[in-house]
């Protein structure tokens, strides 16, 4: 088979890095180019400087199409400005990591249409789709946590969701709460009851338990670490601890990143990886339920390129084998 080429716009930010990162080692994909206005012309290694030594590309402000997948690694709103100000081929593939596309609302934009890209929820459609929505990280974490629940019309109590997320997930520019002094030895709460990635939660949920009318209290808060997520959540059940791990266990059976873990889990154990940890507790008449990812992989650019292996009929973990960095 030959070679997948790809361009990605937006190189210089954490998720472009990470981007280029996976598909400099990945056997399937050449990247024909990677698009930064504000760095055209410098190499890549002199920004995302631990590249050095592992590529000679350069930055460039044009937008070659004679490529098969385009990935858009650009902050939120700027997606579609960008789609409308450079018209791309059709016979691109788009991955977008924004939130433009994500929720049923906004998902066609001129003649595109775009697939919300949660491989443990909607592969099928995935791999038969011409442009991905590719789902936040909180939404990603949270939701493989309440999925095996939905599908089984289970959620039948507000659910109570704490996560905390690294100082990554507020992306590369630098504002008052991601500087140093302020981020390290501290801990914060942010948008109470109200994060933007409660809505494609939400039509997730739905999507396998339409009657689903239960509360999702969210509170997210920003840790003093660099990278992941840990979620824990809660709601009551009368499922037994043994049917709920079965439960789980058969839902993520078939998908390779996803795995059960009937021990207690920590974060450490899937940062630097596409992997998602998920345990589940039962405390009386609760379900508790902890689930981990990597905020900048499974939670953005390692997702984007699982589901680049679907779109084109790749081995889904190829160019995802990552190793965890558990010291």
């Amino acid at each position: 088979m030959k070679n997948i080429k790809a361009g990605i716009i937006g190189g210089a930010g954490y998720t472009g890095g990470e981007m280029l990162r996976i598909l400099i080692n990945h056997p399937n994909i050449e990247i024909a180019f990677v698009n930064s206005s504000s760095n055209a012309g410098n190499l890549i290694s002199d920004v995302h400087t631990d590249l050095f030594g592992d590529t000679d590309l350069r930055f460039t402000n044009e937008i070659p199409q004679d490529i098969d997948v385009l990935f858009l690694c650009v902050g939120h709103g700027d997606a579609k400005k960008f789609l409308a100000a450079n018209p791309i081929n059709e016979n691109i593939k788009i991955i977008d990591l924004s939130q433009d596309f994500r929720l049923t609302a906004n998902a066609k934009f001129e003649n595109r249409e775009f697939v919300y890209g949660l491989p443990e929820l909607n592969r099928s459609a995935i791999k038969t789709a011409k442009n991905i929505a590719n789902p936040g990280c909180f939404a990603t974490c949270i939701q493989l946590g309440l999925l095996p629940l939905a599908e089984k019309g289970l959620i039948k109590s507000e659910v109570h969701i704490n996560a905390t997320t690294g100082s990554t997930g507020a992306g590369q520019s630098l504002s008052s709460t991601s500087h140093f002094s302020w981020r390290n030895n501290n801990l914060s709460i942010y948008k109470a009851f109200e994060h933007q990635h409660l809505n494609e939660i939400g039509e997730s949920l739905v999507q396998l338990q339409s009657s689903i009318s239960e509360a999702l209290n969210f509170i997210p808060q920003r840790g003093a670490f660099t990278r992941g997520i840990l979620a824990s959540m809660y709601l009551e059940s009368d499922l037994t601890l043994e049917e709920a791990q079965k439960l789980y266990e058969d839902y993520y059976s078939a998908h390779p990143f996803t795995h059960v873990s009937r021990k207690n889990i920590d974060l450490k154990q899937v940062v630097n990886t596409n992997k998602v940890l998920v345990h589940v507790e039962k405390h009386g008449n609760k379900l508790f339920i902890i689930s981990i990812i990597d905020n900048l992989l499974k939670g953005a650019s390692g997702q984007a390129v699982q589901n680049m292996n679907l779109l084109f009929g790749l081995e889904e973990t190829a160019g995802l084998k990552l190793k965890a960095a558990n010291f």
